[in-house]
């Protein structure tokens, strides 16, 4: 089948016409059937979305299928305005699709990967529009006002197709077919841009986008069909992503739970063998958290957790791994050598006790005491962690709100103290301790 166009000398009008090989018949393909059909299917999949938020409760599925419901609606009001009346205001048919752009970007895509919504940023396309409508060199010429309108959808899907780019928690090659679909739209979008400065006469390019505009509304459908698909497996990946967090973090201070550690833990672990690096365990334990929740209450314990749990997270460095092994104890695994850890360990403990002064208008001058272990190459989590917690008991017996460390070897200056016990690991435990704040 041979496809070849014409044009109607009408604006914003045309066809493609199809002819058979077999009987030379023309097929005529009007564009304000395409165009009419392509509103369909946008609200059909505006409904759509709405009702998979319904069941997802993702708030990004509730706004792009809103989006999707006001340019579905938009072009089907910009295809019949002529029979409106009275009419409406010039380019108001316009101003909704450029929202809905605006929407999709700044609200469904950004929603999706956590950033905050740009309302101004939003409705900036559909005010440019109104603004240049009531210019009266745009509203007497309709190359400005396709110019204009390319350029406001292009940036829109652009601009998505960058926040699908930064999305860095997918490899390059899974981002890819994302981000693919919002680029060929916005460029299909740019074509009658440079044709402006080719064609000097208004009403070349005016006729010659009457024949684009059966393309675009061929290639509208498929992006709305395609972007549908695109956020249908966002909203997949972010449910996974949710069920997974929360089966490998604690409920209650946000941090990894056991689950999370080990997993994350095998992953550090294996990374910093392969570079011949050292890792470091601490080991943390609330001094007389028992106490706390006799004298106050366990909503008071709690509280002293969940702010443990902010202090450390918000000491340590992204690289290291904190979580909550349960109650009152808390364990961290650094990428560095044990003297860089204890200083980060002091630094928690120190701060801790200076938050913790007072919690919830009560003066309980919380402390918290450290363990920790460090080795120069070490692929077995357990023993590390066995011998943080002989550190961690140490800690305790000598008087808690301190830190106590084993090493592979001794401190630099100071005799080591083995134990029998500690021989079958090769550890040696150090009887040094860093000053208390």
């Amino acid at each position: 089948m041979t496809m070849v166009w014409t044009l109607h000398n009408k604006e914003f009008k045309g066809s493609i016409v199809m002819l058979a090989a077999d009987t030379n018949a023309p097929i005529v393909l009007d564009v304000t059937t395409l165009i009419i059909s392509g509103a369909a299917i946008t609200l059909l999949l505006g409904v759509f979305l709405l009702s998979a938020w319904t069941q997802e409760r993702i708030r990004a599925l509730a706004w792009w299928g809103t989006a999707y419901l006001l340019g579905g609606f938009s072009v089907a009001v910009w295809s019949i305005e002529n029979l409106i009346s009275p009419p409406l205001p010039f380019g108001a048919a316009n101003a909704l699709l450029f929202l809905a752009c605006g929407m999709i970007w700044t609200t469904a895509a950004r929603i999706f990967h956590g950033r905050p919504v740009l309302w101004a940023a939003m409705a900036a396309g559909a005010l440019v529009w109104i603004a240049g409508c009531n210019m009266t060199e745009l509203a007497q010429s309709a190359a400005a006002r396709i110019v204009l309108s390319s350029l406001i959808v292009s940036a829109y899907t652009f601009l998505t197709a960058a926040e699908l780019w930064r999305e860095r928690r997918k490899s390059v090659l899974r981002r890819w077919p994302a981000i693919f679909v919002p680029l060929l739209h916005g460029a299909v979008f740019l074509i009658p841009i440079p044709l402006a400065s080719l064609l000097s006469a208004d009403s070349g390019l005016v006729s010659l986008a009457s024949g684009w505009i059966a393309v675009f509304a061929l290639e509208t459908m498929l992006y709305v069909i395609g972007t549908a698909f695109i956020v249908l497996v966002l909203a997949k990946e972010h449910t996974l992503r949710a069920q997974r967090d929360a089966a490998f973090s604690d409920e209650l201070t946000g941090a990894l739970n056991r689950r999370g550690f080990f997993a994350a833990a095998q992953q550090l672990l294996a990374q910093q063998a392969k570079l011949g690096r050292p890792v470091s365990v601490l080991m943390f334990d609330l001094d007389r958290f028992k106490g706390i929740n006799d004298r106050f209450g366990h909503a008071v314990g709690d509280e002293t957790l969940k702010l443990f749990a902010a202090v450390t997270g918000s000491t340590m460095r992204s690289s290291d791994i904190f979580a909550r092994f349960g109650g009152e104890e808390f364990v961290a695994l650094l990428p560095c050598a044990l003297a860089d850890a204890s200083v980060a360990a002091e630094r928690v403990r120190s701060n801790f006790e200076i938050a913790a002064a007072t919690i919830a208008g009560h003066a309980l001058a919380a402390t918290v005491s450290v363990g920790a272990a460090g080795a120069d190459l070490c692929a077995d989590i357990a023993a590390l962690l066995t011998c943080a917690d002989r550190a961690l008991y140490r800690a305790k017996a000598n008087g808690r709100n301190r830190l106590e460390g084993i090493d592979q070897g001794s401190f630099p200056g100071e005799g080591a103290r083995g134990h029998a016990g500690d021989a079958p690991l090769a550890w040696h435990v150090n009887a040094r301790t860093l000053p208390a704040a």
